[in-house]
């Protein structure tokens, strides 16, 4: 049996991805910031696998320190982590930007990637054997008007993903890397700080991607057989070209 940890588990993607993998093949770990949502999740999914859900922040490194250093016996041994915790803070120009914005998204995006991974990698490597997948963005690879910050943030997750595959290359961990576009979630209304108009305008003229087909792909990615690694995947709805650039009707 494997076990899967799983960050930002309680919305989106997260969510999606506990669903899709809770199987009699896997446990999972649960992470997340809003405790009551995880007991949720873990009641449903407790009737299917083994479920331990931690809720912190993974931007709180002590946090993250004290509770991923302290896991019980049967949950110790992560074979795949999913970096999926993240969040975009508005979208202002950035001489307007909001520092408290920035750093929120620079603590999320970046910093609590790498807090996770660097206590989850040692026994990764002891055990020469490891998947971790972090959840990257189209603002990885392009920058968006209004983006700066986010996309700043994204692009980092990318810097990273590849600096993983080099430095942990002769360990027998595999790094992978999952771009997604435009993707209908709580995303936007996050991003827009609960403005629910402006959020639903956003997905609203075209089929955006669902959580479950990011979950589809992150099934697909870790029940490749061990040689192969699928290293990067960009996935758009088929009415998004670029970041700016969307047919709606």
């Amino acid at each position: 049996m494997k076990t899967i940890l799983i960050t930002g588990a309680t919305s989106g993607i997260g969510l999606a991805a506990a669903k899709k993998l809770a199987n009699d093949e896997n446990q999972l770990i649960l992470c997340g910031r809003r405790q009551q949502k995880l007991d949720e999740i873990s009641k449903e999914l407790s009737a299917i696998t083994n479920v331990l859900s931690l809720c912190f922040n993974v931007s709180d490194k002590n946090e993250v320190n004290k509770i991923l250093e302290n896991l019980p016996d049967k949950f110790s041994s992560i074979d795949i982590l999913i970096n999926n915790a993240g969040n975009a803070h508005g979208l202002d120009t950035i001489q307007e930007g909001s520092l408290d914005d920035w750093d929120n998204m620079i603590d999320s995006n970046v910093k609590g990637l790498l807090y996770v991974s660097r206590v989850i990698m040692p026994k990764m490597i002891e055990n020469q054997n490891g998947h971790i997948i972090n959840i990257g963005s189209l603002a990885g690879r392009e920058v968006y008007e209004k983006g700066n910050i986010y996309c700043a943030t994204k692009h980092a997750v990318n810097a990273i993903s590849k600096a993983m595959r080099i430095d942990l290359n002769k360990t027998g961990i595999k790094v992978s890397e999952i771009n997604p576009g435009l993707v209908e979630t709580d995303f936007s209304n996050v991003r827009f700080k609960g403005d629910n108009n402006r959020a639903e305008k956003v997905y609203q003229g075209y089929k955006a991607l669902q959580a479950d087909d990011i979950a589809d792909i992150i099934e697909f990615i870790i029940n490749r057989p061990d040689h192969v690694n699928i290293a990067d995947i960009l996935v758009l709805p088929k009415a998004q070209a670029t970041s700016s650039i969307i047919d709606k009707k």
